[in-house]
């Protein structure tokens, strides 16, 4: 039965204050960008030609009201988004050092986006999605873990494939402990695993990447996880039969460039490129081409987007990243 979105994406949708320049006086010049992890990716399907919905909830602000805007203008249904009165949209603060790191400040306390409940959940919307998409951002602080586990829970009943990225900010967790209970809660439900260098190394206490791969097959179902390692290009796993111990797996050089501005968007970029070759070519036989096309793919996309600030309004077209491959 054909449902009415490829990918359904719930969690936090808020603004990224980025430092562009510097003024006159010293100053730094910040530049209200749109994101949000789950936006981003549905963000790059849009742009790859697929139906996208979006979950979640922004303050009754001027932000919160552009935000909306913004997802209507990029053509992503937004009639699961809330709006609330009692708390502002979420503002992260970006400082991106000479090194390409990256330094988040949260104004969050409460955010809009913590306040989702479960009875505001559009569960008609999880019955029509082909593929239903989360993070740990809203997994933080009780109602909104509620409401974001409800969700998982019923779209995994009608059948929906679950993708999951961790995408751990530590800043909003009130210890460490507790990220990683949620992330083990994500890594419980989903079929699909988008993880960086630094958070499974985080997770598993693994410096090695394939030892840490193997921890969590140990213990989780999971079909396909892709490894993003930024300057040393990303991985991908694959399990044809989650009952046994045997999967496959390949890698991809990245496309590293000299006009990098910032990184912001990258990593979610790649997951949703990810998510795309998944709505393309299912998850029941993938073999090890597919895989490699898979990554080559996802990491152009990626790169393209660290040379643009902010990412939701300024992910590539297909004809952009295919050109950067050849």
């Amino acid at each position: 039965m054909d449902k009415r979105y490829d990918v359904t994406g719930l969690g936090e949708l808020l603004i990224d204050m980025t430092q562009n320049a510097v003024s006159e006086q010293g100053n730094a010049l910040y530049e209200a960008n749109p994101g949000g992890a789950p936006c981003n990716v549905l963000a790059i399907l849009k742009k790859l030609g697929h139906r996208v919905a979006f979950i979640g909830k922004v303050g009754d602000d001027i932000f919160g009201h552009e935000l909306k805007d913004v997802l209507d203008e990029l053509g992503i249904e937004s009639k699961g988004l809330i709006t609330d009165s009692e708390a502002r949209t979420t503002l992260a603060f970006v400082k991106t050092f000479e090194d390409g790191d990256r330094d988040f400040s949260f104004y969050r306390n409460p955010g809009a986006d913590m306040l989702l409940k479960r009875d505001e959940i559009d569960t008609s919307m999880l019955k029509d999605t082909r593929i239903f998409h989360f993070g740990t951002l809203s997994m933080t602080h009780p109602d909104v873990r509620e409401a974001t586990l409800y969700a998982v829970d019923e779209a995994k009943k009608a059948g929906a494939l679950i993708s999951f990225d961790p995408n751990l900010r530590e800043p909003l967790w009130d210890s460490l402990e507790n990220a990683k209970k949620q992330v083990e809660n994500g890594l419980d439900k989903c079929d699909i695993l988008k993880i960086s260098d630094n958070e499974i190394q985080w997770l598993t206490g693994e410096d090695d990447f394939i030892r840490g791969i193997d921890k969590i097959y140990e213990k989780y179902a999971i079909r396909l996880i892709t490894l993003s390692m930024g300057k040393s290009g990303s991985m991908a796993f694959y399990k044809k039969d989650t009952s046994k111990t045997e999967y496959i797996t390949a890698f991809a050089e990245p496309f590293l460039r000299e006009d990098t501005i910032e990184t912001t968007g990258a990593g979610d970029t790649f997951g949703g490129c990810i998510l795309h070759h998944v709505l393309e070519k299912g998850l029941d036989d993938l073999k090890e081409e597919d895989l490699k096309e898979m990554l080559v793919f996802a990491n152009a996309a990626a790169s393209i987007i660290t040379t643009r600030r902010g990412a939701l309004r300024v992910m590539p077209e297909r004809s952009e990243i295919e050109e950067l491959i050849k």
